[in-house]
């Protein structure tokens, strides 16, 4: 049964933990990402936890950044990259990449399930960067609600392909003017491309006209790692 209420986000301890319970129904996702909420198991005892933390690292519309370094990688670049023709694949390697770490993955196959569910009610995607060989060596996966749109996960197997994904996601931004790309937390990666923290407040009082917005439109054929800079 899909969760009808959420606690109010602030209640949340120091680290964002707001709840623990529930289920991962695409109306239940719904809900949280409109609440300014987004699920995070955190350990076998609580499989499934869901976080608000004071701050949220969000890439700004007009704070994204390309680094020099980046630039000149992607210009000289045989990859391509495509939206939403592997989502399951991306999703699993994202899982098998972080389950690798030294933290684990949060990635559980609950996680695996609900968010396949979400993609299928065109309501999360996936970026798929691929070699000269068509093989997939990197990826990023999230949700897409309106114009509310975040990054979840990403992972690769060769240098510079998960910033090739995000560089893909940044590039829909872009060019479908949204305020802001949802990172959730700033990493080292993330800040690279200009990510910033906001309060949770302010995060939550621009979110909210977001999710009435007309869904994204994502392109439907591959495209040259090299044509993203166009964007830029």
């Amino acid at each position: 049964m899909p969760i009808i209420e959420f606690p109010p986000v602030e209640i949340a301890d120091e680290q964002g933990l707001l709840a623990i319970g529930g289920d991962l129904h695409h109306d239940s996702l719904l809900l949280a990402y409109q609440s300014g909420i987004f699920p995070w198991p955190i350990s076998q005892e609580y499989p499934l936890a869901w976080f608000s933390p004071p701050q949220r690292g969000v890439i700004r519309f007009d704070d994204i950044q390309v680094s020099r370094s980046l630039a000149k990688f992607v210009k000289k670049s045989g990859w391509t990259i495509s939206f939403n023709q592997g989502f399951l694949e991306v999703i699993r390697q994202c899982q098998e990449v972080h389950s690798g770490s030294s933290e684990g993955t949060w990635i559980t196959d609950e996680i695996i399930e609900g968010y396949f569910n979400l993609f299928h009610q065109d309501l999360a995607y996936s970026v798929e960067v691929r070699d000269e060989k068509d093989q997939l060596i990197g990826g990023l996966y999230g949700v897409s609600m309106g114009h509310f749109l975040s990054g979840e996960s990403m992972f690769y197997k060769e240098s510079n392909a998960s910033k090739v994904a995000l560089l893909a996601i940044l590039s829909v931004v872009k060019r479908n003017q949204i305020p802001f790309l949802d990172t959730q937390m700033v990493t080292p990666i993330t800040k690279s491309f200009g990510a910033i923290e906001l309060d949770r407040s302010v995060f939550i009082s621009e979110i909210g006209q977001l999710f009435t917005q007309t869904p994204i439109e994502f392109p439907n054929t591959k495209i040259p790692v090299k044509d993203l800079l166009k964007s830029f």
